[in-house]
């Protein structure tokens, strides 16, 4: 059973940088394939932001980040790190780390296994 648990989130403005950790226990990450996704303010479903699979061999975003958010992995310290940079009102809400059992490439919320209680990010204009 993995524990997944988020950090890093916070208050900025417009334009600004901030970097989500995601510390993984219970067991190793190194199987599984992982993502960020992020609940907007009033939103009921997640949505997907970024993959990588466990080498970090295949990487991808959605369209609304891509260029301006990094996702990366630490096998050997248990860690998923987004690193989300030209922040936007729009990029506020919970972000929550995800993994899933297997290595397979996915953006769907069902396809993961394992969630994080979340991080708040709010972006001010």
């Amino acid at each position: 059973q993995m524990q997944l648990v988020e950090s890093g989130g916070g208050l900025v403005q417009t334009g600004d940088s901030l970097a989500l950790s995601c510390v993984v226990s219970g067991q190793s990450i190194i199987r599984s394939a992982m993502a960020w996704f992020r609940r907007a303010p009033g939103a009921e479903e997640r949505e997907f932001v970024a993959f990588i699979s466990r080498t970090s061999r295949t990487i991808f975003y959605s369209d609304s980040v891509r260029g301006r958010f990094t996702i990366s992995r630490n096998n050997d310290f248990n860690r998923l790190r987004l690193q989300m940079n030209n922040l936007k009102p729009d990029d506020a809400g919970v972000y929550y780390c995800a993994a899933r059992k297997s290595n397979g490439a996915t953006s769907k919320e069902n396809d993961y296994d394992y969630w994080g209680q979340g991080t708040q990010v709010t972006v001010s204009s």
